[in-house]
């Protein structure tokens, strides 16, 4: 269960290079082209606070507009990946990923809510009620899916997937119902639910940080265990894993960082499914590379995906309807390749 170091570092040192490569690159696309220099003077007099003779108009587009959009995209899809690695590793599921436990469908739920109460004249501000009620959703999700598989006491991944379709189901038929309601404000609730980041803002970021940043390093604080656990649930006790703990903490944890990326984007769904594969194929299955090398992918992921459908489309599309699209056929052939391998065993 060990990975490769050369390779695992080589990999993590040319993502992270690509990544800084695509935010210059990302902020210099757009209605208004603005040169890499420019960008990069913009990203230096922000950290220096001095303005250096900027023009002031570049300078609010790439500052205000721009930047903080591509730097949420980067933090919310390397949040999705770290926490799919998570899931994955936690469930011995290859088909695990944020969205399987029904998370996602608590946020969604959470946030029509919002937007239904305000038709309904409840005065709560959209861009402090879509966050604060698509969290407590998300969380409340997750105590019902733990609530529902704690009659195992193992919490064995089977139980803990099952409760999360079934929780998912009901929270699935009652945004639909939210959608009934919602009347005039439908198509509000839908493009959320479809995902985008184009209200992004600086307090967004700074959400984000704090959260990310937590969860990631508590997921590699644990991925040695992850590592252990992986070996099967004797071996691991044998080896001192408490694994009903482990397995509460980082669901609690990744349930947390999923909760705050959904409040921010919407559903974004496939970046914790395809980002930690692929990487599992390229460096191996240790977890104390693939939970880091996941935050850079996934955020270089969803950075291209949102550049693309923000400056390369004609029309802005919902970011959430391309991770759908690149996911669901890697999903089929993930799903393939499992029932293959079934039956080989």
């Amino acid at each position: 269960m060990t990975g490769r170091p050369g390779p695992s570092a080589a990999l993590a040192l040319l993502l992270a290079l690509l990544l800084c490569t695509g935010v210059v690159a990302s902020a210099t696309m757009g209605f208004m082209k603005v040169p890499a220099r420019e960008v990069l003077a913009v990203l230096l007099s922000g950290l220096s606070g001095r303005e250096n003779g900027l023009d002031p108009v570049v300078g609010a587009v790439v500052r205000d507009v721009r930047l903080p959009r591509i730097l949420a995209a980067v933090l919310v899809g390397g949040g999705l990946a770290v926490c799919g690695a998570v899931f994955q590793a936690i469930l011995l599921n290859p088909l695990a990923d944020p969205y399987t436990l029904g998370i996602s469908s608590g946020a969604a739920f959470g946030a029509s809510l919002v937007i239904v109460l305000q038709v309904f004249g409840l005065m709560l501000p959209t861009s402090l009620g879509v966050p604060l009620f698509a969290f407590f959703g998300a969380v409340a999700t997750l105590f019902v899916v733990l609530a529902l598989a704690a009659d195992d006491r193992r919490l064995s991944s089977t139980s803990l997937i099952l409760s999360g379709v079934i929780v998912a189901a009901i929270l699935s038929a009652a945004i639909g119902f939210l959608k009934f309601l919602a009347d005039e404000q439908v198509g509000i609730i839908i493009f959320w639910l479809m995902g985008s980041l184009s209200g992004a803002s600086w307090q967004d970021f700074s959400v984000l940080v704090p959260v990310t940043a937590a969860g990631l390093a508590v997921s590699f604080l644990y991925s040695r265990d992850l590592n252990i656990m992986a070996t099967g649930e004797r071996a691991a006790v044998t080896l001192g894993v408490d694994t009903v703990r482990l397995r509460k903490i980082l669901l609690i944890t990744c349930s947390l960082v999923t909760a705050v990326c959904v409040s921010v984007a919407g559903i974004i769904g496939f970046v914790g499914l395809i980002v930690p594969h692929l990487l599992r194929y390229l460096v191996g299955p240790d977890n104390r590379w693939l939970v880091p090398l996941s935050f850079l992918g996934g955020g270089l992921l969803l950075l291209s995906a949102d550049t693309l459908t923000r400056a390369v489309l004609p029309a802005e599309v919902p970011i959430g309807v391309l991770t759908a699209l690149i996911g669901g056929p890697f999903f089929c052939f993930i799903f393939k390749r499992r029932q293959r391998h079934d039956r080989l065993l």
